[in-house]
């Protein structure tokens, strides 16, 4: 693997769904360290698609409708390996994160498969609920995958190309994330971190308390009976 970290050798990966609010200033970021964009919109109705549309830096691909953020990723992450890029980065739409940091994730692909941003080291600036669920749905995964897993619900993550296409997710919501990381430790791909800020821009979220934890313990629950099968 080629492990120089330049713009050719990126590819970021960005789920979308009514985030115009934010799109010119994250693309002028990102567009930093990358060279290879793609936004997925998920069936956004405020604008953001016809933003993109012109913007020939960008590979724009759109569902159509509202299919989910872990359909958006997969879309988004099946695309990338077109580019041929040692390394992928998926980053939330809404400024939560902060681009600037995307070479750090990059060169700890260097010792791991996969990169997760971790956001649970400093809780200051979370609400409670956020907390709250962070915390369970951590420890849970973690104890049914048998490693630690320090933030199971963050968006921005970082990939070898060579592991994506056996960790892509069959959920199609939120809960995506989580199976990718369950597939991720039973294919014995090695994990890391990187601590990131906790950014929260007044925006209503578009996670589902309830739907979210439906999906993430029937997620769960399916991967405990599929190891069991094995």
């Amino acid at each position: 693997m080629n492990y120089s970290i330049n713009q050719n050798n990126i590819c970021v990966v960005i789920p979308i769904f009514n985030e115009i609010e934010f799109l010119d200033e994250l693309l002028q970021r990102v567009s930093l360290f990358s060279s290879n964009i793609i936004c997925v919109d998920d069936g956004s109705t405020d604008g953001s698609k016809e933003l993109l549309e012109p913007n020939d830096k960008v590979t724009l691909i759109s569902n159509g409708k509202n299919r989910g953020k872990g359909y958006a990723l997969k879309v988004g992450l099946l695309k990338s390996l077109e580019f041929n890029c040692d390394f992928v980065v998926a980053i939330d739409a809404d400024l939560q994160h902060l681009p600037e940091q995307i070479p750090e994730f990059v060169a700890a692909l260097k010792d791991y498969d996969l990169v997760i941003g971790n956001r649970l080291h400093s809780l200051k600036g979370m609400p409670l609920q956020r907390i709250i669920s962070n915390k369970i749905t951590s420890w849970l995964l973690s104890k049914k995958v048998g490693i630690k897993i320090l933030d199971s619900q963050s968006g921005f993550r970082a990939f070898r190309k060579e592991i994506i296409k056996s960790i892509l997710p069959f959920e199609t919501g939120f809960e995506a994330e989580t199976e990718m990381l369950i597939n991720a430790t039973l294919n014995k791909n090695s994990i890391g971190y990187v601590k990131i800020p906790i950014i929260y821009n007044n925006n209503k979220s578009k996670m589902h308390a309830f739907q979210a934890i439906f999906g993430f313990l029937r997620v769960l629950l399916k991967s405990t009976k599929n190891n069991s099968e094995l």
